[in-house]
């Protein structure tokens, strides 16, 4: 007679090998067996849809008619023009596509590793990493309303969102895949050939998946990512309560002739769109980033750098292009320091002319700091998919 316990006790160890190994192959494979929900129908905040089924910009400032294009102007001044008009289907399947490792080649990356939605859309890290834990150049900038820019990366070698993105993608150093390599992964799984024709229903169902459409799915995403509902946003549009004293003071010290930040630093976006050499020591060891004089082949712009939006700024530490100051308070202190005081001996950089010597008082660069603080809002944060169409863990 067969024991009954004897069976148990040896089958038992192949099952829980067998358990073992499909949860491993389930966090690291891509598979076509991992349900996720259809692609969302309605807009994210900040977006309405109309009647063509495309999700249109709204928010306060679309109010005001005027842009800050001359000069700092009022805080009831109008946004610069923003690009939207993509479908809710096309924003959610850009959220799976951005959270996802797939598109890296080791299946390790994600274009969320660089741009975390808990840590301000930025990564934490003086200069970001690539695969295998490569040391890049420069700092990854927060995007928060990065469908605003007209520029993009910190020497603004790119004018849109899907020319940017190619860059990590296939760069050996940050992703490292290849188009062909893309392509092959994101067309065998199942749920990315389902998602992709619910997103563009005009297309033929059987027809591959292309890389424009791959791009332009996470530009939909990323044109998504809105941040407009600040504590200074609040006092902007009327209610005075929003700053308490110290912000007020604050934000009259960034809007002042002498400390100039706001000339740069233009509200209601907090950049003016332009490159401007400020100085900024690199790390120490490190020679000159030569900045934006590459790409646009224009020794006048050395040292320069796109300004950055301030927006949440206050959770976006380190700072600078390179990552050199741990706080604001550092940060605010370089500009007061005087007019190229760290300029490397030897270089002849072209200083902004709104970079001097201000003088500000301790007492002015802390009030400062506190009005930075007031242009935080995560209102709006992305929520992180659940489950994945690949069926792959998002890398922590």
């Amino acid at each position: 007679m067969i024991n009954s316990k004897v069976i148990l006790k040896a089958i038992l160890p192949v099952v829980i090998l067998g358990i073992l190994a499909l949860a491993f192959f389930a966090g690291q494979r891509p598979s076509s067996y991992y349900p996720v929900p259809l692609l969302k129908g309605s807009c994210p905040p900040g977006f309405k849809l109309n009647e063509n089924n495309e999700c249109i910009a709204k928010n306060l400032y679309s109010q005001y008619e005027k842009t800050n294009k001359a000069g700092v102007g009022g805080l009831k001044s109008a946004l610069p023009e923003i690009r939207d008009g993509f479908s809710p289907q096309e924003i959610d399947l850009g959220r799976y596509l951005f959270f996802d490792p797939a598109l890296s080649a080791d299946q390790t990356v994600s274009c969320a590793t660089c741009h975390d939605p808990n840590k301000g859309l930025g990564d934490g890290l003086a200069t970001s990493q690539g695969k295998d834990g490569q040391k890049l150049k420069r700092a990854a900038p927060s995007l928060y309303n990065v469908g605003y820019l007209k520029k993009l990366f910190w020497d603004g070698r790119a004018s849109t969102l899907e020319e940017q993105m190619l860059e990590p993608l296939f760069s050996k150093d940050e992703m490292g895949n290849t188009p062909e390599n893309l392509l092959k992964t994101i067309n065998e799984i199942e749920n990315y050939r389902n998602l992709f024709a619910e997103a563009y229903p005009k297309r033929n169902r059987d027809q591959p998946i292309t890389l424009n459409e791959i791009t332009n799915a996470i530009a939909a995403f990323q044109s998504s990512l809105v941040s407009l509902n600040s504590k200074y946003d609040q006092y902007a549009h009327g209610y005075d309560g929003a700053l308490n004293k110290n912000e007020i003071e604050g934000l009259n010290i960034f809007r002042s002739f002498v400390a100039r930040c706001a000339e740069c630093h233009t509200p209601p976006l907090f950049t003016n769109q332009q490159f401007a050499v400020i100085g900024t020591p690199e790390p120490d060891g490190l020679p000159l980033d030569p900045g934006a004089e590459i790409p646009f082949t224009d020794k006048s712009l050395r040292g320069a750098f796109k300004v950055p939006s301030l927006r949440n700024i206050a959770e976006t530490a380190p700072y600078m292009h390179s990552g050199r100051f741990k706080t604001l308070r550092e940060t605010v202190q370089f500009y007061t320091d005087g007019r190229g005081h760290a300029v490397p001996e030897g270089e002849n950089l072209l200083i902004h002319w709104h970079i001097w010597e201000p003088n500000l008082t301790d007492y002015e660069l802390d009030r400062l700091v506190d009005f930075l603080k007031t242009l935080t809002d995560e209102s709006f944060k992305p929520k992180v998919p659940k489950v994945l169409p690949s069926g792959l863990r998002i890398p922590s």
